[in-house]
């Protein structure tokens, strides 16, 4: 007898804790027995959704979308209102994030369809993604690079997932790179740079201090809102979704690892570098916590003091300043925090936008390697 296949049931919004928790389990259950996906915490996962606790939902909107084929969960995604892009972009897009799925164009052509019906329903003209909600986090789609499990604060999907997008009408609109610097050292003429500079300007680059980390992270903002302004996707920061992320940070962070570059005590120019904190993730599978004991969280603890790899998270120097001698200046004592904290596995950068010339010409100087793609999709409304 032929085998026949119950067509997928028609996306449908996530209501209640079941579907809440059905929807955060998926990708557990898709990709289980990939040795390259790292778990996210759950705990992390379910406070991105909560439209309480998520700084962004004060002012976005998301609405939460399943399909099931044969009674189970086949797919989910999420369709993102943001109006701050839009405000800031002089835009009408919507986009769409938290995509899984299994290997079944049906499926994820039902999820786009309905992602697509409710961003319309509110005037958007443009679907972009991915985006876990903003582009101050994870976003886009792995399209080249799967050999290597991803680094901390960065997305996985399998291989099979850009066909799927393709297979639904999405087109490519930007492609991020992420970059692999192993084993890499200033060059003589990189360090005679970094000293003059450091000399003509009057310019002090110094590691965050620990006893005032409050107070020198809300330094890097200053920093960050100057460096990426006018760049494609950049929307700053509320004061609310910094205050949340600082908190994140701490978690993961080696402030010594971060440099932050001052011109008569003002902040200039910042690398923002982290331990790959994803080398140690794994070892907690998703929980801190089973059967009210903290198993996950003694795992998580001990694979810490084996990270050996860092991320490169952000470098960046205000406009007034830009090649004076100040990236160079921040690029050699970066290396040096690096030798000086043990770090010896190697270092990922990005990502950095593909047509950004300028920092990926100075990266392949250096010695860096485009190692990874990540692809930012579109389809119009």
């Amino acid at each position: 007898m032929p085998v026949t296949f119950s067509p997928p049931c028609a996306a449908e919004p996530v209501r209640g804790r079941r579907g809440l928790t059905e929807f955060i389990e998926l990708p557990y259950r898709l990709h289980g027995d990939d040795p390259h996906f790292v778990p996210p915490l759950r705990g992390d996962c379910r406070w991105l959704l909560d439209r309480r606790r998520n700084p962004f939902f004060r002012y976005g909107e998301a609405e939460l979308f399943t399909v099931r084929r044969a009674g189970r969960v086949a797919g989910r995604i999420a369709a993102v209102h943001n109006p701050r892009h839009n405000q800031a972009h002089q835009a009408r897009d919507g986009f769409f994030g938290q995509f899984a799925c299994e290997d079944d164009p049906e499926v994820a052509r039902e999820l786009f369809d309905a992602a697509a019906r409710w961003l319309r329903g509110r005037g958007l003209e443009t679907m972009l993604g991915p985006v876990n909600f903003t582009t101050n986090d994870e976003c886009g789609m792995l399209v080249d690079g799967f050999d290597t499990p991803p680094s901390v604060m960065m997305p996985y999907n399998p291989v099979h997932w850009p066909a799927l997008l393709e297979a639904c009408g999405l087109v490519k609109v930007k492609d991020l790179w992420a970059w692999e610097a192993p084993g890499w050292g200033p060059p003589e003429r990189l360090l005679r740079i970094a000293r003059r500079a450091e000399q003509r300007h009057h310019l002090a680059v110094r590691p965050l201090d620990p006893a005032r980390l409050d107070a020198d992270l809300d330094r890097v903002k200053v920093v960050f809102d100057r460096a990426w302004q006018g760049n494609w996707g950049f929307t700053p920061m509320t004061g609310e979704e910094f205050a949340t992320a600082k908190h994140r940070l701490r978690k993961v962070m080696d402030p010594g690892l971060v440099q932050l570059a001052e011109l008569a005590g003002e902040p200039v120019a910042v690398a923002l570098v982290l331990p790959d904190f994803n080398q140690a993730l794994s070892a907690a599978g998703g929980r801190l916590s089973r059967f009210g004991l903290p198993i996950g969280r003694v795992r998580l603890a001990f694979a810490t003091r084996r990270i050996d790899r860092v991320r490169g998270l952000l470098f960046g120097v205000v406009p007034t300043l830009r090649g004076q001698g100040v990236e160079a200046a921040l690029i050699v004592r970066t290396h040096e925090a690096i030798v000086a904290g043990g770090y010896r596995g190697g270092m990922e950068l990005g990502w950095t936008l593909e047509d950004n010339q300028a920092i990926n010409r100075y990266l392949a100087l250096l010695g860096g390697v485009h190692a990874k793609t990540y692809r930012i999709y579109g389809r119009e409304l």
